[in-house]
């Protein structure tokens, strides 16, 4: 696992906790999953799109970051 300090939103990792880059909302997964967008989502408010990673691995190697 490669960790990164703002994992985009589609990318798939593994379970942990990671929050908001952009406003701090928290958010946990348990199992590997593409991480969602941020509830709080606004075009305007939210433009590094990403999520900083608190615990667990982050961003599985075997899948490459979501384009742009």
């Amino acid at each position: 696992m490669v960790q990164k300090s703002c994992v985009p939103y589609g990318s798939d990792v593994s379970s942990g906790t990671y929050k908001c880059a952009d406003c701090g909302h928290e958010y946990s997964n348990q199992s590997k999953t593409s991480l969602p967008p941020c509830p709080n989502f606004k075009k305007e408010t939210h433009p590094k799109k990403c999520w900083d990673i608190l615990t667990g691995q982050g961003d599985d190697s075997k899948d490459p970051y979501p384009e742009d």
